[in-house]
């Protein structure tokens, strides 16, 4: 993938290989380089006007398993930073949880990108098992993958997922997660003062 994101696909292999560029959108990074987040959000077209259905990702799991899908850095084999802990899919798109390896330079490199806001963005790995593109918009809906690898990259396909919550840092990019936390900041400061008035 370019800089750009110019290239909506990009062969591995011969045949249907894909990587697709989403956001990590992180529920919490621990300081033991453990985090979680989704890899791909389903239904959302992505710049390469791709979209990931909903089960599109069930057979490949019960088969392969989290420990039998790679965590690379930035889709290069020789740079393995981790290991997925837990992949699934739920009514959202595919949660992961991963662990990377402290032990290994590059992943205390990400970890660091990660806790500060400068490395956000996930990209799936996978070889198109069945699709179906619309004749109209020229949306490829994948329908069935084989997902082999999630990697930790810089540029994201799909920009409507951005990190929401990094522990240990008061950083934040989403709107929504903004406003929630003044909301409940808000709450707090009400509780105590009608709490000391009453």
């Amino acid at each position: 993938m370019t800089a750009a994101g110019t290239l909506a696909r990009r062969p591995v292999f011969a045949g249907a290989d894909t990587r697709k560029f989403a956001n990590l959108e992180l529920r919490g990074l621990r300081s033991d380089g453990s985090f979680s987040g989704y890899a791909s959000l389903f239904g959302e077209v992505d710049l390469g006007k791709d979209t990931i259905e909903r089960g599109a990702f069930q057979k490949s799991l019960a088969e392969r398993g989290a420990t039998g899908v790679r965590m690379l850095f930035q889709h290069d084999p020789s740079e393995p930073i981790g290991a997925w802990k837990a992949i699934r899919e739920d009514s959202r798109g595919l949660y992961v949880e991963g662990l990377l390896a402290p032990g290994v330079a590059r992943a205390r490199e990400v970890h660091d990108l990660m806790k500060n806001g400068a490395l956000d963005g996930l990209s799936i790995g996978f070889r198109t098992v069945r699709a179906k593109t619309d004749a109209k918009t020229g949306v490829r809906r994948i329908l069935e993958a084989d997902l082999w690898e999630i990697s930790v990259v810089t540029f994201p396909m799909l920009p409507s997922a951005r990190v929401s919550n990094v522990k240990n840092a008061r950083w934040f990019r989403d709107k929504e997660t903004e406003l929630v936390r003044t909301m409940r900041r808000a709450a707090r400061m009400m509780m105590k003062t009608t709490f000391r008035q009453g």
